[in-house]
């Protein structure tokens, strides 16, 4: 089975965090899910990064469904594999 990695992007900085933690708390991974920062393509600005959480899920257990409405939670959403 290959490994799972689920992407979920955020608005900014502190939502990537929240969901991070909540991500632990609720799912009892692993390891702890990276925050990545994106810059938008041909954006300058800093405020118009999003964050980007990645959970690595080499079981294939997460719902992407459950991932999916955690990050909506937060103005955010699960990036289609």
């Amino acid at each position: 089975m290959s490994d799972v990695r689920h992407v979920l992007v955020l608005p900014d900085r502190d939502a990537a965090e929240e969901v991070a933690e909540e991500l632990s708390d609720r799912f009892g991974l692993a390891e702890e899910p990276q925050l990545v920062r994106d810059a938008l393509a041909g954006e300058d600005d800093a405020e118009d990064a999003q964050w980007l959480v990645v959970v690595e899920d080499p079981e294939g257990r997460l719902d992407p469904a459950a991932l999916d409405a955690l990050a909506a939670e937060h103005e955010g959403w699960l990036e289609a594999p």
